[in-house]
């Protein structure tokens, strides 16, 4: 077998197989007993590796694409964190995946905000921008599966635990127990919770009645050459200043409704009727330049109806930034006319409110009909937009599906949670998942040391990469030269892409510049993720010296401030008023031993505690404090036996919706347990977390691949 010239498409399959269900594990032995199997050649063998790639798209929390099992991180900060700087608690990743995808993996797409609100530098060179707006992934099918493979097998060997980003204490006394978690994304519900203190849901798909709404008929009344001409008029993408349409029924309500179609479809366009040799033309133009697109024209919204349309968005399996960019792509308008609260995880079925600026909801609405895994509902016009930060948290509905601990060991576990709560580390997402972990950046940058920024982000590096990813580390190694770098580089909006752009336009003499293409908030993410570090490892340092109790000397929160606890007053507090501070030029430190830790941990950094502020305005930290201690709110759980490892175990709002019933559950002598546990939490903590808590199971990607291998033998 290992002489096979296909032996190591099946080593790696068996390697994935490992996450597999049984039954589709029984697939593949099958595949690989069979003689005409170990003939086959390498190439049809990837045909086997992409049905196999489909199969796990319902798998273990590992992916095979991000290779986590990240949960949300609420990207804002709770009420009870006194927020010192703007962005210190408020970094939205891809993870989450998780609450949101939230680490940077430096070798992942940058998620940030839309690429047209971006705050990098831009280029100067034309041809730069347009291939990175025009970029396309560059692989086929057959390629990404072989690559993905092979990713996940490196994927095993590398990574972060959590004792490497300081997560090793636990709260509870309770005996641990494993569970799979993620093992379809619909196992990991997020229902956000507005400043209201509501739960979001998707109740209500209908439109509120409004007599100045456009006719249903504005959606059918253009052709698609006519939209198609009128779109590239809107995004200035000919040279063309209007684009006339014959009035074929020449009646006051047909003029009517195409002038209505073209400013509800094409914001920024203003109309008018022609006469052009005895036929009505309406001509379509450019009321007020290129900003119109971002700022549709005042005039042409009713002043009686709030200029912000907010609605609840439903979504599976996408972000919050992607799907944003999808909503502005059908909507052709630019992504930056949306506003939210917080962002949310790509892997699991995500509930939250949006707000747009001068979009309909007869339009939004319309979306439903085209829009696969996605629901808008719950409409109404509003004054305001919607901010970040504006949560009041996230409530999750979280099954983990092949649980093995007792009934007993589920209560004690859920009730300690319920009770006491968990240590709120910032979660494995928060650090990233390649082989050069984001805090590593940060402390770079903190340190001044640009060269070291370059070659952390930019050097070849074990683990899980794509070939091209690979092939662009390699080339860079070799000759240093960013634009031959770039030139491998099928999708250069990841943050290698960037660096590269910034380099070739900057040169290597100026890394700041070239580092400062990378968008603002994922720049700063490399900081945060340092910051964590820190915090992390200082919690547990407190904890393991002093326990779950408030000791003099502790900080907590009076108001926005933070004070020492004295000797007399301690009594007075709970380990849930302690914070510990994020390290800043901004805080304070606590007055025992763990001051000095923190001292003794930046110093061996290289960094002065006495002094945050960094040459770079950007880059210097206020710092912030955070509860130590969270206890969650609204925790109810049940343990549920069923038989067939597909069906989904609990309904979800469209379930509904649709009048679907809720599902039925084998007997007790079912072939599989889950534990379905709920409960709500503050911005700015991970639901991983929480989960960790419960299961006493280390989260980190390395972990669960093992986890799950063992599970399976």
């Amino acid at each position: 077998m290992l002489g096979c010239p296909c032996g190591w498409f099946f080593r790696v399959a068996l390697a994935a197989a490992a996450l597999l269900r049984p039954e589709q594990r029984a697939r593949l032995l099958v595949a690989r007993s069979a003689p005409r199997a170990r003939s086959q050649a390498p190439g049809s063998l990837k045909c086997f590796l992409g049905s196999l790639k489909m199969e796990m798209t319902e798998m273990t929390g590992v992916s095979l694409k991000r290779g986590s099992v990240a949960v949300e991180d609420n990207d804002s900060v709770a009420p009870g964190e006194a927020k010192r700087q703007k962005v210190s608690e408020c970094c939205p990743t891809k993870g989450q995946d998780g609450l949101e995808n939230n680490s940077l993996p430096s070798s992942e797409k940058v998620p940030g905000p839309p690429k047209t609100a971006r705050e990098g530098k831009k280029s100067s060179d034309p041809q730069l921008e347009e291939e990175e707006e025009e970029e396309e992934d560059g692989l086929s099918e057959e390629g990404e599966e072989e690559e993905e493979a092979e990713s996940f097998a490196n994927m095993m060997k590398h990574g972060l635990t959590e004792l490497d980003v300081g997560i090793t204490k636990f709260v509870s006394s309770h005996q641990g127990f494993s569970g799979i978690l993620k093992e379809r994304y619909s196992d990991f519900v997020v229902h956000e919770i507005g400043k209201d203190g509501r739960i979001s849901h998707l109740s209500d798909l209908s439109v509120p009645v409004d007599e100045e709404d456009p006719s249903e008929d504005v959606f059918t009344v253009l052709t698609a050459e006519e939209k198609q001409r009128l779109e590239e008029l809107q995004l200035f993408k000919n040279k063309e200043t209007s684009v006339a349409i014959e009035v074929i029924e020449d009646t006051k309500e047909k003029r009517t409704v195409i002038h209505q179609a073209i400013k509800s479809l094409f914001p920024g366009l203003e109309t008018k009727t022609e006469d052009r040799e005895g036929k009505k033309y309406i001509v379509a133009y450019h009321a007020a330049g290129k900003k119109a697109l971002a700022n549709p024209r005042k005039h042409s919204w009713p002043k009686s109806r709030g200029s912000y349309c907010h609605f609840v968005l439903y979504k599976e399996n996408k972000d919050t930034m992607d799907a944003i960019n999808l909503l502005s792509k059908y909507l052709r308008v630019k992504p930056n006319i949306f506003s939210y609260m917080g962002t949310k995880d790509k892997r699991a079925i995500t509930v939250q409110e949006i707000a747009v600026l001068k979009i309909t909801a007869q339009r939004l609405a319309h979306l439903n009909k085209c829009l696969m895994n996605f629901k808008l509902g719950n409409f109404s016009y509003q004054k305001n937009p919607l901010k970040l930060g504006e949560l009041q948290g996230n409530h999750f509905t979280v099954v983990l599906r092949n649980i093995t601990g007792t009934d007993d060991q589920v209560e004690q576990a859920m009730n300690s949670l319920k009770e006491i709560g968990f240590i709120n580390y910032y979660g494995m997402q928060r650090f990233g998942t390649t082989a050069v972990p984001t805090y590593q950046v940060g402390r770079a940058i903190l340190q001044n040391s640009w060269a070291e920024v370059m070659d952390l982000i930019l050097k070849p590096r074990s683990g899980a990469e794509k070939g091209y990813l690979v092939k662009c580390r390699e080339e860079w190694a070799k000759t240093k030269d960013p634009a031959a770098a770039l030139r491998k580089l099928p999708v250069k909006r990841c943050v290698e892409g960037q660096l590269l752009r910034g380099l070739s336009k900057y040169g290597l003499k100026n890394i700041v510049s070239a580092f400062g293409i990378i968008p603002r908030n994922n720049r700063l993410m490399y900081i945060h993720s340092y910051q964590s570090y820190v915090w992390n490892n200082m919690v547990s340092k407190r904890i393991e010296e002093y326990g779950l109790s408030p000791v003099p000397g502790d900080l907590v929160l009076k108001g926005a401030a933070a004070a020492c606890i004295e000797e007399d007053d301690v009594n007075n507090y709970s380990i849930h008023d302690v914070v510990m501070p994020l390290p800043g030029f901004d805080v304070i430190y606590p007055q025992h031993k763990i001051s000095e830790a923190y001292r003794e941990m930046l110093t061996a950094d290289n960094l002065d505690i006495d002094n945050m502020r960094h040459k770079i305005r950007d880059y210097s930290l206020s710092g912030a404090y955070r509860k130590i201690i969270i206890r969650p709110q609204n925790v109810s759980w049940e343990v549920v036996t069923y038989d067939d490892p597909k069906i989904p175990l609990f309904n979800t709002d469209v379930d509904n919706l649709e009048g679907k019933p809720p599902p039925v559950f084998a007997s007790a002598e079912g072939r599989y347990r889950a534990l379905k546990m709920d409960f709500s939490l503050p911005p700015s903590t991970y639901a991983t977390m929480a989960i960790r808590e419960v299961l006493k199971m280390d989260t980190s990607i390395k972990n669960q691949t093992q986890l799950n291998t063992t599970w399976l033998r």
